[in-house]
């Protein structure tokens, strides 16, 4: 199982080119990062990350968020090993031409590096200044994940779908990696389980716990209910636990990658905290 690395990269932060170089120098084998185009002030949308029914202020390293691919592509071109992931890109608020041509850049120009974390999108307000309609932003991910598939793929691309269409078209680079990097999606329950199974290769959850709990199985019987193998399912954990023994059970339930997550926006503590993480992943490797 691969260990990597997940963290608010703020412009209040350690640049993401000088934190992907310490990454890879101290062993890790990713850098996942998190985005979000605006936040709004209006907290009509509660914070996930509320307690239960409390709608607890959102902290503000949300609003400073350095833009995902752009930090992304600085890490890339100051590496040559580390994975260059998403956790996770709002799919539903991008136009699917434009990121299609981004993620396909930055996979052709870092040699095949790229892993796409795909996520609906929790911030109602936030997804409405995008155009997206909240309750059909899971019909729109999917449309938008094949838009940007079929230019990554095919010499002439064309799409017709519910909400999005796209006419017979060229789109050049393609990515390194044939089709595309693979797509994980983000979230919990049997509808993300079945969206998965239609048109992901794979499943990225958040838990700090030891143990996915039998999960992987009820994503399994999804793939299997969708006529795919379900031993091709990919599993990538954000939010690891930190304990070496559960990253190790992790590892037995067959997750892939494991990425801990680093809160601090200071670059001393950032710095700190890498070699700390360090020491937890070489730890769990003894494990394996």
């Amino acid at each position: 199982m691969k260990i990597g690395i997940t963290l608010f990269t703020t412009d209040r932060a350690t640049p993401p080119a000088e934190l992907a170089r310490e990454v890879e120098s101290l062993g890790f084998d990713s850098l996942f990062l998190p985005e979000h185009s605006h936040i709004p002030t209006s907290r009509r949308t509660p914070w996930p990350g509320s307690r239960p029914g409390k709608n607890d202020p959102l902290p503000d390293y949300y609003e400073h968020l350095h833009d995902q691919i752009v930090a992304l592509s600085m890490a890339g071109a100051v590496t040559e090993r580390i994975i260059l992931g998403t956790s996770v890109t709002l799919i539903p608020q991008h136009d699917p031409v434009w990121l299609a041509k981004q993620i396909a850049t930055l996979d052709h120009l870092t040699g095949g590096r790229v892993i796409l974390g795909a996520g609906f999108g929790w911030n109602r307000e936030q997804g409405e200044t995008h155009g997206v309609t909240f309750a059909q932003r899971r019909q729109r991910t999917e449309e938008c994940i094949a838009v940007m598939r079929t230019l990554w793929r095919d010499d002439i691309a064309e799409f017709s779908g519910q909400q999005l269409t796209l006419a017979p078209s060229r789109a050049f680079p393609k990515p390194h990696q044939p089709g595309g990097p693979p797509v994980f999606i983000g979230g919990m329950g049997p509808r993300t389980y079945r969206a998965i199974a239609r048109y992901a290769d794979g499943w990225m959850p958040i838990t700090g716990r030891g143990t996915l709990d039998g999960r992987i199985e009820a994503v399994r019987e999804a793939f299997s209910a969708a006529g795919r193998d379900p031993r091709s399912l990919r599993v990538i954990v954000s939010g690891a636990s930190e304990d070496p023994a559960k990253l190790a059970q992790l590892h037995r339930e067959g997750v892939e990658q494991a990425c801990l997550t680093i809160w601090s926006e200071d670059p001393l503590e950032i710095s700190a905290e890498l070699k700390r993480l360090a020491e937890v992943a070489h730890q769990a490797r003894q494990l394996f």
